[in-house]
């Protein structure tokens, strides 16, 4: 058999069989379609519309930082500078391209004043960003940065500074890491003084390192500058004579407030025990502590006054009325209130004079409780003073529907009732302004902030000032209140303590006056807890801390004397020891 010869490829027989000439015509449509489609799109993502891979190129180096805002200053009434945020650098890292040698680790370590060990837990993070170090000066800023390390950043921020220091520490607080208010009126005037960051568009290398810096997108704004009503000077007189007072009788604690009575601005506020606000290590509680706000006491006979003015603005007596004391206690039901001293008849003159808590037991019990409750309401107690301090105490009222008699009486001079100094200092106000109380305000204002509310009628506050004045004189419980040259209004305060419900053998001693007593331009409330050198009683640890504070501020303000530049009446042993007695 002969042997076929295979037939080549291009002699199949398959081949023989045409296709249809549409389906090749077909084909090339499609083919030219989608051709000319990609060159459209191309067209139109390169020519028209090439916001798309601008973005997406931009993203892989372009970037939008903070530009931030410097927080507003803190001034005084003068103008004199009391918080400040200067300028400092931050050190921040890439932990994945923190590739650091030993030597570099090293040196860096050191400059942050930290371990080689502490270092290297915060660079083997598995986030992408990792703070170092925050608020370093630029001085050591600028020692880091020419290490050159790879992964290593900087940034600025802004860190608070308290020229003032211990000074004004409970005034104005503090600021967190972020220049955030966290004590004190940078706290209560967080908002004004904290600024808007702004933004920026920058190019960065593929390490993070800014190489051009593009263009502004939002301009920062800076925050507002905060003038308060203190006057740093008066601030420093209050703060050494309370300081001065907590060594001489070892107090636990003390605080001191002053007064604008003409606008109802608060001059100078101080507590004790008080801290460093530039530096906050070892911080405890109760340095943080504005008492004058936040802490709470029994005013004792600094309430008295404003039962006698009751008593008057309701005709129940006149300055000369005559109440009979003797023989030195009262029984109201099953308990007995006494006086320290006895002194028989008294007018109601010398019942301030003298702190006889019988003789104001005796005007307090012809007053409906009503009427005591409404006027506590009227001075501010039991409620806050509303100066958007953090903090603020609202003291402690109970309803007149859950009074005793007995509850009546005690509160009458100071007892069963709680208050707080600013709000003492400012009940005082009604006496030194004719019967009128004004708002307070810890900024600086020109004229009073609201119209005053009347609790007293002008005779009867004018009565009190006169009361007051004799009070604060050589016959009466706070004869170390006196200044030379000036006549002084006031009344002592001496009250046990309350410890688990029952009152302990310590003390709250206090002072609120007014001078000059002819013309009232400041109110000043002193505070000292647990006095413990021996003596507790307002007359000999508050008044003479009152009088230091009151003489210097006068002074400081341009006051002029309304009494005759002679020596101070000095009484003799005798009567210090039977005035120290009395001196509730």
């Amino acid at each position: 058999m002969r042997k076929q010869r295979p037939l080549p490829f291009n002699h199949n027989p398959l081949l023989k069989n045409g296709l249809p000439a549409w389906r090749s015509r077909l084909v090339m449509s499609c083919l030219l379609a989608c051709l000319l489609a990609l060159v459209g799109r191309a067209l139109y993502l390169q020519g028209v519309n090439n916001e798309f891979l601008q973005a997406k190129g931009e993203s892989r180096y372009a970037r939008a930082i903070e530009a931030p805002a410097t927080r507003g200053r803190v001034i005084d009434r003068h103008g004199d500078v009391l918080a400040i945020s200067t300028p400092v650098r931050s050190i921040w890292a890439i932990p994945s391209d923190a590739r650091l040698s030993p030597a570099d680790a090293r040196k860096l370590a050191e400059l942050l004043e930290t371990s080689v060990e502490e270092l290297n837990g915060r660079l083997a993070t598995s986030h992408d960003f990792v703070y170092l170090k925050r608020q370093l000066s630029p001085e050591l800023a600028q020692e880091i940065a020419a290490l050159k390390l790879p992964g290593i950043h900087q940034q600025q921020e802004y860190r608070r500074y308290y020229p003032g220091g211990e000074v004004m520490a409970h005034v104005l607080g503090f600021t967190g890491v972020d220049d955030k208010g966290q004590e004190g009126v940078e706290l209560a005037f967080d908002k004004l003084l904290t600024g808007t960051p702004g933004a920026r568009r920058v190019i960065r290398d593929r390490r993070g390192q800014v190489v051009e810096d593009v263009e502004a997108i939002r301009p920062p704004h800076d925050g507002q500058d905060l003038v308060l009503a203190m006057d740093a000077k008066i601030q420093y007189l209050a703060y050494s004579a309370l300081n001065q007072a907590m060594q001489t009788h070892k107090a636990k604690a003390g605080a001191a407030v002053v007064l604008d009575v003409r606008t109802g601005e608060v001059l100078a506020l101080v507590n004790a025990p008080t801290y460093n606000p530039n530096n906050r290590t070892n911080l405890s509680g109760a340095q943080l502590r504005n008492r004058v706000f936040t802490d709470t006491y029994e005013p004792g006979s600094t309430m008295k006054p404003f039962i006698v003015g009751l008593a008057l603005d309701r005709g129940k007596v006149e300055p000369t009325t005559v109440i009979d004391t003797a023989p030195g206690r009262v029984s109201i039901g099953r308990a007995t209130i006494s006086d320290s001293h006895r002194h028989g008849a008294l007018t109601v003159a010398q019942v301030i004079q003298k702190s006889s808590n019988v003789g104001t037991v005796k005007m307090a019990m012809n007053l409906a409780p009503e009427e005591m409750w409404r006027m506590f309401n009227e001075l501010g107690f039991g409620t806050p003073l509303d100066l958007g301090f953090p903090g603020e105490a609202s003291g402690r009222l109970r309803p007149v529907k859950t009074w005793k008699p007995i509850e009546q009486a005690t509160m009458s001079f100071g007892h069963g009732i709680s208050v707080s100094l600013i709000q003492m200092a400012h009940a005082y106000l009604a006496f030194a302004r004719d019967g009128e109380l004004l708002p307070l305000s810890l900024t600086r204002v020109d004229i009073p902030l609201a119209a005053g509310k009347r609790v007293y009628s002008v005779e009867t506050a004018r009565q009190m000032r006169y009361m007051l004045e004799l009070a604060a004189g050589p016959g009466g419980t706070a004869p170390r209140a006196q200044i030379r040259g000036y006549r002084v209004a006031g009344k002592t305060g001496t009250a046990h303590k309350l410890e688990g419900g029952r009152y302990a053998n310590k003390y709250v001693s206090s002072f609120v006056g007014f001078a000059p007593a002819s013309d009232p331009r400041l109110i000043v409330a002193v505070m000292i807890d647990e006095p413990s050198a021996g003596q507790y009683f307002g007359g000999t640890v508050a008044a003479p801390v009152f009088a230091q504070i009151t003489e210097g501020a006068l002074r400081v303000l341009g006051v002029a004397p309304d009494a005759p530049l002679v020596p101070l009446q000095v009484a003799s042993k005798a009567e210090q020891a039977r005035t120290a007695r009395r001196g509730m």
